[in-house]
């Protein structure tokens, strides 16, 4: 497959109770090199090879999407490692993963000792309609191509996206969430 970097707007709801839970519309185009993982799966292959201005909707199913609820990824954890957050149940929390990697966390639960925290993706066991616009297609620059970051290097560690990107479990490092996007909390 060639690889472009493609511009799109769209709006991504959960079906099953028709709730809007990203959208980018009146925003900047979500731009991702196609082939690079950079947006689930589902979302990709429906997408690569769409004219620009096409407008399409699109059905993505957990397996190719943000994956099944694994029971694995929840966690009881004191209450002490928490102690400089004022607990919410439902807030997402950010942390730094066993690679280096930025993990995302919710609390599900809590008591005066323990903390439930849950390391799946937010839209995990999910069944998502995709809203679409392609709004650009391109050839990478050499630096993208090099790279693999659009817009180079000065941009690295920028934007956010419908994101493939999984969690390992492990203790968080617990820092509040400040934004969110595409419900990803990968930003990657």
């Amino acid at each position: 497959m060639e690889k472009k970097v493609i511009g799109i707007e769209y709006t991504v709801k959960d079906t099953n109770t028709g709730e809007t839970v990203d959208s980018n519309v009146g925003g900047a185009p979500l731009e991702f090199i196609s082939g690079n993982e950079m947006i689930i799966i589902g979302l990709e292959d429906a997408i690569v090879g769409e004219e620009v201005g096409s407008k399409l909707d699109v059905t993505v199913e957990p397996k190719d999407g943000y994956g099944e609820v694994n029971e694995d990824a929840i966690q009881t954890l004191p209450k002490e490692q928490f102690a400089d957050v004022e607990l919410v149940e439902g807030m997402s929390l950010y942390g730094t993963g066993e690679d280096g990697q930025t993990v995302q966390v919710i609390v599900t639960g809590f008591t005066d000792e323990e903390v439930t925290i849950d390391y799946n993706h937010p839209l995990a066991g999910k069944t998502l309609m995709f809203t679409v616009e392609i709004l650009s297609s391109r050839e990478l620059t050499e630096e993208e191509v090099q790279t693999g970051v659009i817009g180079g290097l000065a941009a690295a560690g920028a934007g956010c996206g419908c994101g493939a990107g999984g969690c390992d479990t492990h203790e968080p490092e617990v820092k509040e969430e400040t934004s969110g996007c595409c419900g990803s909390g990968h930003c990657g």
